[in-house]
Order: structure tokens, then sequence, then C-alpha cells
């Protein structure tokens, strides 16, 4: 990285929910920002937590043990192994820090599974 990333900018150019972009890499360890709407694949990620930090509007992780759901400044880490949902009924944009082999749908592959991308 040269400079300062835009974080706003980068969610402009997402044309589409559920698809995460690389805005930085931190170690082994990539930041991602997402647009989401609606629902999105249930999943775990068997050998990493996963953090989910709310920009702007509202994001519902549904889990067994009962969903959680974050507004904007709002940070919540699920725990490894842990089967999650994200949710977004009227739209949030997310930023997530996770280890950068770390697919999106986890150990459930779907027709939402998205490539690492940069931003």
């Amino acid at each position: 990285m040269t400079g300062p990333v835009d974080l706003a900018a980068v969610l402009r150019r997402l044309d589409r929910p559920w698809q995460p972009r690389t805005v930085a890499v931190l170690n082994d360890y990539d930041v991602r920002v997402v647009r989401t709407r609606g629902e999105f694949t249930r999943h775990s990620h068997p050998e990493t937590d996963e953090v989910f930090l709310v920009l702007s509007g509202s994001l519902t992780i549904r889990m067994d043990a009962g969903d959680v759901t974050l507004g904007p400044g709002q940070l919540y880490v699920v725990p490894r192994g842990t089967p999650h949902q994200p949710f977004s009924e009227h739209g949030a944009e997310v930023l997530l820090v996770e280890p950068s082999a770390t697919v999106n749908t986890g150990d459930t592959p779907s027709e939402l599974t998205a490539e690492r991308r940069p931003a």
C-alpha cells in the first residue's frame, strides 16, 4: 500500500452485494469491505475467527446460540468453527478482517462464493 484507503470510494464501486474486496493486507490477514443485502450462505470457518465491523446500515449474524444485530460502529467476532449466517434486510456496508486464504463462504461453497479480489 502506498497511501490511505478511501473505504467509501471502494464501497461506491461495488455494484453487487456479498462480493468482498481486499483493501489492505496486515501480515497474513486481509482487511476487506463488502456491501450486504438479503441472506448470505450459512457457513463456518473451522480454522479462524471472523471480525465484522458495520460501517453503515444494519447486519444480523444468525447463530445457533442467538442472533447478534450490529449497527454502525459496532463490531462482533464470530468464533472459529461457529456456524453463522449474515443477513441484512435493507443492506449494510461492512469491514471484515480474516486470514488472506479465507473463502467468504467458509466450509459451505455456494453461488455467493467470491474469489479474493483487491479493491
